[in-house]
């Protein structure tokens, strides 16, 4: 593992509500399990943009419908943000100057907020098996 990598913020908490990262070059297991998740998120956030659009249009839904799809739409948006804020983070990172080599030998990592939808509410804890 490379001592002068970027933290990846992945697209997944850990089972107490933070954040997690990876070091790396991006094509480690654990970086390519995080490109798949990520691509799902937005191939789901898609779908549900589609789904949101025929309803709203239809305008016969009750009131349950309407707060399902919105709770849908703010976990997708909670995921999406993640996935911007992750990618955003890397390309910061490769258009950054290169640190000397003395000073390679410690990360400081700053960890983004960890996304939060309602008190007591978490989205995603896990990555899938």
């Amino acid at each position: 593992m490379m001592n002068d990598a970027a933290p990846r913020l992945l697209p997944w908490l850990s089972p107490d509500g933070k954040p997690c990262f990876v070091l790396g070059d991006g094509t480690g297991f654990v970086s390519r399990m995080a490109d798949e998740v990520e691509e799902a998120q937005l191939a789901l956030a898609d779908g549900l943009i589609v789904d949101a659009g025929r309803m709203l249009d239809d305008r016969n839904w009750t009131s349950g419908e309407l707060h399902l799809l919105a709770v849908e739409l703010t976990e997708s948006l909670v995921e999406v943000r993640r996935v911007a804020r992750s990618r955003g983070d890397r390309l910061r990172a490769l258009a950054a100057p290169a640190a000397p080599a003395s000073a390679t030998s410690a990360v400081s990592v700053t960890p983004t907020p960890a996304a939060s939808v309602a008190p007591g509410r978490s989205v995603g804890s896990a990555p899938p098996p």
